[in-house]
């Protein structure tokens, strides 16, 4: 890691008086390891991080080949951690996992006696990365640890790549029968997905996202129920907020930036699914944005700092995929100029949108004479008179 960007001594000297440090003992050269925006190149004198501003970051770890061994590079390892002032966390790492062990931050003797050679340590730790703390902070302002602790998975740790195992562990012989056979060829590509044995993510390793709603619309709901609530997600969006987020509805924008950092930071894929399916319900809840008009000059504010971030060649991929963001957002500013809007709700949509249109050249007024109408699948036994 190399030497502080150019800080304000103040700033310096605060952090280095307050600032947290890991000690991070035995970590192979040529490890990639980051902190929140920022990853290196482990050398070899890496100790550990010092001077970390307190608070809540996502410590990131690639383990890599030796260059004998090919060099590659392993999926993303990461975890959300919450650090004190003048705090002090102590991992090794485990060769054999291939991963940091922080038990030895549960022992206080280890702590102190660290925290007393800290100085003879100190031309070991490289600096936070100051220069990405704004940016950090902008992702994750709406981020508590709470809920941090409560979305990340219970063993600890984020993958890019699940873990996963057979749904049937077929250890008799009876449950192999059952199989569909593979000694013959495959008449189809579903044939062929069909074959495969079903996957489940190991126990202890799924995040703990908030389950959004298949049915959008109440038990016992009539037809006409049923189209509106697929036009206006708010019934969907409050069974959401009821169940997970029932004392503080705003965590939902944490969750949302929770989503958003596992996927561009510890580069899940499945945080990025979760946050395109947190938007929709967000931006297409006409009724939900009358009445929380505080989630949503949240959401405003969230949205405007991860648009900024996701990498270019990404974005072409979610703009261009069937326009999710543009239909989307199409949606929410068309809804935020309604009827019993909040006047400042729709001030801040009309700066957002023209905000992107400048910036992305996207037209959101386009194409809205020519809607389709909206299909809508009814439940089974339900039919239109």
């Amino acid at each position: 890691i190399g030497a502080a960007v150019d800080m304000d001594p103040d700033v310096a000297r605060r952090l280095f008086e307050e600032g947290a440090t890991l000690v991070l003992l035995g970590v192979p050269q040529g490890t990639e390891l980051g902190i929140d925006c920022k990853s290196w190149q482990v050398g070899p004198r890496f100790k550990g991080v010092k001077m970390i501003p307190p608070g809540l970051h996502f410590l990131h770890y690639c383990s890599v080949n030796q260059p004998s061994c090919g060099g590659e590079i392993g999926p993303r390892t990461g975890l959300f951690l919450t650090l004190k002032p003048r705090d002090i966390l102590l991992a090794r790492w485990d060769p054999k996992e291939e991963d940091l062990d922080f038990s030895a931050s549960q022992n206080e003797e280890e702590v102190s006696r660290i925290r007393a050679t800290l100085r003879d340590l100190d031309p070991f730790l490289g600096p936070y990365p100051y220069e990405v703390m704004r940016k950090w902070v902008s992702l994750t302002d709406r981020l508590s640890e709470e809920v941090a602790n409560s979305l990340q998975p219970l063993s600890g740790r984020i993958c890019a790549f699940s873990d996963v195992i057979p749904e049937v562990q077929l250890r008799h012989t009876k449950d192999r029968a059952e199989q569909p056979r593979n000694d013959t060829a495959c008449q189809s590509m579903k044939e062929g997905l069909d074959r495969l044995p079903r996957m489940k993510p190991r126990e202890g390793t799924e995040l703990r996202f908030s389950a959004i709603p298949q049915k959008t619309y109440p038990p016992g709901a009539t037809p006409a129920e049923i189209t509106q609530c697929s036009l206006d997600l708010s019934y969907a969006l409050e069974t959401v907020l009821e169940k997970n987020h029932e004392l503080q509805p705003l965590n939902l924008l944490g969750e949302l930036q929770f989503a958003f950092v596992c996927f561009l930071v510890g580069n899940v894929y499945e945080g990025f699914e979760h946050w395109k399916s947190l938007l929709a319900l967000l931006c297409r809840s006409e009724e939900a944005m009358r009445k929380r008009k505080e989630l949503y000059l949240g959401l405003i504010a969230v949205l405007y700092h991860q648009l900024g971030e996701i990498p270019p060649d990404f974005f072409v991929d979610i703009v261009s995929q069937d326009n999710f963001l543009t239909s989307t957002l199409q949606d929410f500013f068309q809804f935020a100029n309604g009827p019993g809007m909040d006047g400042t709700l729709r001030k801040r949509a009309e700066k957002f949108k023209a905000h992107l249109t400048k910036k992305f050249r996207w037209d959101f007024d386009a194409d809205l004479e020519d809607c389709a109408p909206v299909v809508v699948e009814l439940p089974e036994g339900v039919t239109v008179d």
